[in-house]
């Protein structure tokens, strides 16, 4: 069975930084592309960032370098490293994989700016 669990969210103040993690099972991880998702109350899902298998990475234009996605093979986990946080940017964030023909979702971990 696969399974993607986040970690890492909170409160924190505007200005401030926070490291999610995304723990993976049941994948050959050093072989998958790596995603995070985020969605803020009342407004639909949005791509944030991603790490293929080889390392290349993409960001949405909103994380103006603020965020850095990272992964370790060892571990079989992403990461993603906000710093310079917004109220903006308060939503739940989900880590996503598509893994043999299908897509796969950990259930999000919840970050809040406050200003």
């Amino acid at each position: 069975q696969v399974h993607l669990v986040e970690s890492g969210g909170g409160l924190v103040q505007s200005g401030g930084s926070l490291r999610l993690s995304c723990r993976t099972s049941g994948i050959r991880f050093s072989l998958a592309h790596m995603n995070w998702y985020r969605q803020a109350p009342g407004k639909q899902r949005e791509f944030v960032a991603r790490i293929a298998s080889n390392g290349t990475t993409n960001y949405a234009d909103f994380v103006k370098g603020r965020f850095t996605i990272s992964r370790d093979n060892t571990r079989n986990t992403a990461q993603l490293q906000m710093n310079s946080l917004e109220p903006e940017d308060t939503a739940v964030y989900s880590c996503n994989t598509n893994w043999v023909g299908r897509s796969f979702w950990g259930k999000g971990t919840l970050v809040t700016v406050s200003s």
